[in-house]
């Protein structure tokens, strides 16, 4: 059989032929499936294998202290030997895998030839096609949990270990310092106790998946951001737990955790990072240090590891198989996600350029798992989706100034457009509603006598012909709206659509095509939360930023009521399609760029969802669209975090910016007014079309808010980010 193996002496790193291991009393021989490299462990084996003897020696003080304990007793001569020839010998790697039960040792009754179980153990479930593993070091995988996600159950149990050293309760606060793979682990077993999290990491993209997976605040550990986050999740008292899942030899972690701690809390070590505890920090505080021994009580002892002898329950409740157990339970019931952790499969003929592009860089990753043969690697080596983003090459015909007043047309005069929109055009000096065009009479007619408009038509291609008309309006249906706006764009209108542009990427490449074919680009959507008073204001408060930013908006859609064609979904779209790039256009004029990746989660019959935005900068978007909150809860609410400011937004009431220690309030002019921003879009629509002045939102970012909103469903359907592409 083959085995993945590392020569210490020399860094060699190589696939050899080994025997097959026998098949001992109290374990069961495992042909793996699937294993996990450990982006952490094995890596830092991986590098200070490639070090000098000197380096090597930096790195492991407490090898050095065993050679010389050995030269004391044995001398020099016999303590070389004893070193040299340790270190010129192949040693194996890995430690989590699953596999099939191949053969059954005596005294194995819990599983049977042709089982799946996951495997833990330096030394039982090593990356090699066949391992011998004792009882206490292998679980069964319950029926469809997928092979290549049992494969962490080492790693999991890791996290589960030490998350239960914390003893979390619901509603505690904690810190996680150290986003890799360990630390993304603990933040949903956290998210999934109850506890509000804070992720502490350098890297913007772990931050990011760490805000996707249950996080509510991630930040870099150098920046006011993540104390910050603390300070207001706590009111000021600090974070009940801090658990350290970081390594490498800066001491910021430990400082971190004394300065973000409150009274009496307690800090977890799980990582291996430095440990100079500042005395007086943890003095004053009275933190309870913990350390978190790898998967549980049980490790290191010979007899529960290798003999079997289990530690009774009613005394200790959650030993290592446990541990095993049941996070693996939480894999099958989908309380825990490892899908998006997964950066890469590799075949495990290719384990030796595996390690190499992980250690050289060239693989980024926060989890790599090797396939074994017989194993489909369809699912796993699909390309991650995309979505394009159309760009329209345009000719642009030069827009012109027009006449005073101008005229308007509008197509539909629907609720919206009767409540929201004309109500402020029939009183706007300066405009002439021209005519209105719905496709039954009384419901034109109605309109016409309403607000004033000249004449009142069902016929479209009337009113498209009319010269006389400068712009339109089309309110109608959302299945409409993409070939309506294809129309009027074909037609030389300047064309304000609502919201949405297209219902499917098809419908947004047609309209792009009629702004390539006519050179008329003049074209706006209804996004008009970013021209809401209440939030340009806190926005100047807040200023310019210059690191990434966390933004998260909450949206209380609540439940459409019987009958709504809003759940037409066959012909009018999902509700968040309808709607979604409201919020989206909002994060991304509020973060001051167009997003590059979006990734999304639902809840059972996809009414509450969770898409997660990632832009250039690193900066992140969460919108939580949630059908199912209370009425009296506030709509919409928004948090955006960065540079050690904080601006919280109220439902278009009232604003409050946090720099520092001052907390600044912003409130609407009319107490209890909603002022979503429609008058001003509107206003901004109408110089734009009298001035032949630049849109209030360039193309471009239409475009790919539309992208961004239609990337939804296929990131829903494939469970992992959808990246946006240009065309």
């Amino acid at each position: 059989m083959k085995q993945v193996v590392q020569n210490y002496k020399s860094g060699e790193l190589a696939v050899l032929d080994v025997p097959v291991p026998g098949c001992k009393p109290g374990g069961v021989l495992v042909r793996s499936a699937y294993s996990l490299i450990s982006t952490g462990t094995e890596l830092m084996k991986v590098s200070e294998a490639g070090m000098s003897m000197l380096g090597k020696a930096r790195s492991r003080p407490d090898q050095v202290a065993k050679v010389m304990q050995s030269v004391a007793t044995n001398g020099v001569p016999a303590t070389y030997r004893k070193v040299m020839g340790k270190l010129d010998s192949y040693t194996p790697l890995g430690y989590s895998l699953c596999g099939v039960v191949e053969q059954v040792g005596s005294g194995i009754d819990d599983v049977a030839v042709g089982d799946l179980v996951a495997c833990a153990g330096n030394e039982h479930a090593l990356h090699a096609e066949l391992n011998w593993v004792p009882k206490n070091l292998y679980a069964p995988v319950p029926d469809g949990l997928a092979p290549r996600h049992a494969a962490f159950g080492t790693v999991g149990s890791i996290a589960l270990q030490g998350v239960r050293q914390g003893e979390p309760q619901l509603g505690d606060v904690a810190l996680v310092v150290g986003l890799g793979l360990i630390g993304q682990l603990v933040v949903q077993l956290l998210a999934a106790s109850g506890v509000r999290v804070v992720g502490a990491d350098p890297d913007p993209a772990r931050c990011e998946l760490a805000a996707r997976l249950g996080a509510t605040a991630c930040g870099d550990p150098a920046s006011a951001a993540v104390e910050t986050a603390v300070a207001e999740l706590t009111g000021g008292h600090g974070a009940d737990q801090v658990y350290l899942a970081a390594g490498g030899g800066s001491n910021q972690p430990v400082e971190l955790a004394a300065r973000l701690s409150r009274d009496r809390g307690r800090v977890v070590d799980i990582g291996k990072c430095r440990l100079d505890l500042p005395w007086n920090a943890y003095y004053e505080k009275e933190l309870d240090v913990r350390f978190s021994r790898s998967y549980g009580p049980g490790r290191y002892d010979p007899e529960y590891e290798l003999e079997g002898r289990d530690y009774p329950i009613g005394y200790v409740r959650w030993t290592e198989r446990r541990n095993l157990g049941c996070f693996l339970d939480l894999l099958a019931r989908g309380r825990v996600d490892v899908a998006p952790l997964v950066s890469h499969v590799a075949d495990f003929d290719d384990a030796v350029e595996t390690y190499r592009r992980l250690k050289d860089g060239d693989l980024k990753a926060v989890a790599v798992l090797f396939r074994y043969p017989g194993q489909s690697g369809e699912a796993e080596e699909a390309a991650a989706p995309v979505v394009t983003v159309p760009a329209a090459k345009v000719r642009r015909t030069p827009a012109r100034a027009v006449r005073t007043p101008v005229r308007l047309a509008f197509v539909g005069a629907g609720n919206y457009a009767t409540s929201m929109l004309l109500p402020h055009l029939a009183q706007r000096d300066g405009v002439q509603l021209s005519t209105v065009v719905t496709t039954t009479a009384l419901s034109a007619a109605n309109a016409q006598r309403k607000f004033g408009f000249d004449g009142a038509t069902t016929d479209l291609d009337a009113v498209l012909g009319d010269k006389s008309v400068d712009a339109v309006f089309v309110v109608t249906r959302h299945s409409s709206h993409a070939e309506l706006t294809r129309k009027a764009l074909l037609a030389g209108k300047t064309v304000f659509v609502e919201k949405p542009l297209a219902l499917t990427e098809d419908e947004l490449a047609d309209v792009l095509t009629a702004v390539e074919e006519s050179g008329n680009d003049r074209l706006q959507v209804g996004f008009n939360r970013r021209f809401a008073p209440l939030l340009n204001e806190a926005g100047k408060r807040f200023g310019a930023r210059s690191g990434p930013a966390s933004l998260r908006y909450l949206v209380n859609a609540g439940r459409l009521q019987h009958g709504s064609w809003y759940l037409r979904q066959g012909t009018e779209g999902s509700r968040f399609a309808g709607e979604g790039g409201h919020f989206i256009d909002t994060a991304s004029w509020l973060l001051g760029a167009d997003p590059v990746s979006v990734y999304a989660v639902a809840s059972s019959g996809n009414e509450d969802l969770q898409v997660v935005l990632r832009y250039p900068d690193g900066s992140t978007a969460t919108i939580s669209y949630v059908t199912s909150g209370p009425a009296g809860f506030p709509k919409e609410t928004l948090d955006l975090v960065a540079d050690g400011k904080a601006l919280r937004f109220d439902d278009f009431l009232r604003a409050a910016v946090y720099d520092g220690r001052r907390k600044r309030w912003v409130r609407s002019r009319l107490p209890k007014a909603r002022d979503k921003g429609q008058n001003a879009e509107l206003a901004a629509f109408i110089k734009a079309v009298r001035t032949g002045g630049p849109m209030p939102v360039p193309l471009e970012s239409l475009a790919a808010t539309t992208a961004a909103t239609l990337a939804v469903p296929a990131a829903l359907a494939g469970g992992a980010p959808v990246t946006l592409a240009g065309s």
